[in-house]
């Protein structure tokens, strides 16, 4: 910290600015500067403004994937469980949020000997976060098969404030993809997944019960209708899960207004994907 006391940022005032950084918002930085006008920065106000930015930006770049898309703890093997991969089988790319870490295990062992199964070691999140990862994810691998999600977090309202899981909220939260910016998104990922020159299978986003608390019911089915859309134009298949999951029994959901799975529900899932892709790599044989 001693850069900070070369700007003259005596540590209670260290305190106030990582107080507001904490609300993870650089849109409210502006009106920090105007309460912390108390603060004597060599170099005036840009500075101080500069300091309280940069601050912000990188609290922000080190937090803000960890905490943002979170994965429920039962579930994080999912993610971090290495593929045994044997160079003569083909892969399968498994992309998406912790639903898809989920039922990513289950999936593997299904078809162990037929295909080596990987995921990226992280939540897939949002679209933003997919079109800005999407070629880290992908690297130089020769994929057969990639079957992909993104939804839940695009319809997620949050609120820097809130004290949910993954900060959502939706009386007070902003949502976090507007339908339209979400439309735009997947098809931009949908065009890049082709290149890969894999067989590619949509994973229709999940069902999302009563009494969620970021996201409101009924949203899956417009956010879902919109990327089918998507994947109707560039011939993409679809493996209809937000079906299946709005069938399942209040037991296969880890709590009521949860979109999570128990192991029962994640295994129900698996099933269903296993099926899909098992039929892909049989017609590539």
């Amino acid at each position: 910290m001693s850069f900070l006391r070369v700007l003259g940022i005596e540590m209670k005032e260290l305190k106030i600015i990582t107080a507001f950084i904490s609300l993870r918002c650089i849109s409210g930085s502006m009106e920090l500067m105007a309460k912390l006008n108390f603060i004597k920065l060599k170099g005036g106000m840009f500075t101080r403004m500069a300091v309280v930015l940069g601050l912000s930006a990188l609290c922000l770049s080190s937090t803000s994937h960890a905490e943002e898309f979170t994965t429920p703890k039962e579930d994080r093997k999912g993610m971090t469980e290495e593929a045994n991969a044997q160079a003569k089988l083909p892969n399968v790319l498994i992309l998406g949020d912790s639903i898809s870490i989920g039922y990513t295990r289950q999936v593997r062992k299904g078809l162990e000997g037929k295909a080596n199964v990987f995921r990226p070691k992280a939540n897939c999140g949002d679209t933003p976060r997919g079109l800005a990862q999407i070629d880290k994810w992908l690297g130089d691998k020769k994929w057969h098969v990639i079957h992909f999600n993104w939804g839940l977090w695009d319809l997620c309202y949050r609120h820097p404030e809130s004290k949910t899981q993954g900060r959502r909220d939706k009386i007070k939260g902003t949502l976090s993809t507007p339908l339209p910016e979400y439309e735009k998104n997947i098809e931009k990922l949908v065009v890049r997944l082709k290149k890969t020159g894999a067989t590619l299978i949509w994973a229709s986003t999940t069902f999302v019960p009563e009494g969620e608390a970021g996201r409101v019911v009924g949203d899956d089915i417009k956010y879902n209708a919109a990327a089918a859309r998507v994947m109707k134009k560039h011939g993409v298949a679809i493996n209809d899960l937000h079906k299946l999951s709005a069938s399942f029994a209040p037991d296969m959901f880890t709590k009521p207004g949860d979109v999570h799975y128990t192991p029962k529900g994640s295994a129900k899932l698996a099933e269903q994907v296993l099926i899909k892709i098992s039929k892909i790599l049989e017609t590539k044989k």
